[in-house]
């Protein structure tokens, strides 16, 4: 009597052709949220460099104003000063 061999089924099975698009998809999906979170950081980054430039023009015009306004003390207690000495000259 001859012993009936099974043989192992040759070539790609549905298991493999299954687990092949599983991983196909989960790589698709891992990248398309790295794609969406470097969009996100890339537009919150041009957002904040526009408010960064936006607060150092303020600062900038913070010290302008604040020698403006030393100036203009110093303008005040000098002319003060002038009105006072007039005053007693007269």
């Amino acid at each position: 009597m001859k012993k009936i061999k099974r043989s192992q089924p040759n070539g790609i099975t549905f298991g493999m052709v299954s687990i092949i698009f599983i991983s196909v998809a989960i790589v698709l999906i891992l990248t398309m949220i790295k794609i969406y979170l470097s969009n996100q950081i890339y537009y919150e980054s041009k957002k904040v460099n526009t408010i960064q430039e936006e607060v150092n023009a303020l600062k900038a015009e913070k010290v302008l104003l604040q020698q403006n306004v030393e100036a203009l003390k110093f303008k005040n207690r000098v002319t003060d000063t002038i009105f006072v000495i007039d005053e007693d000259g007269q």
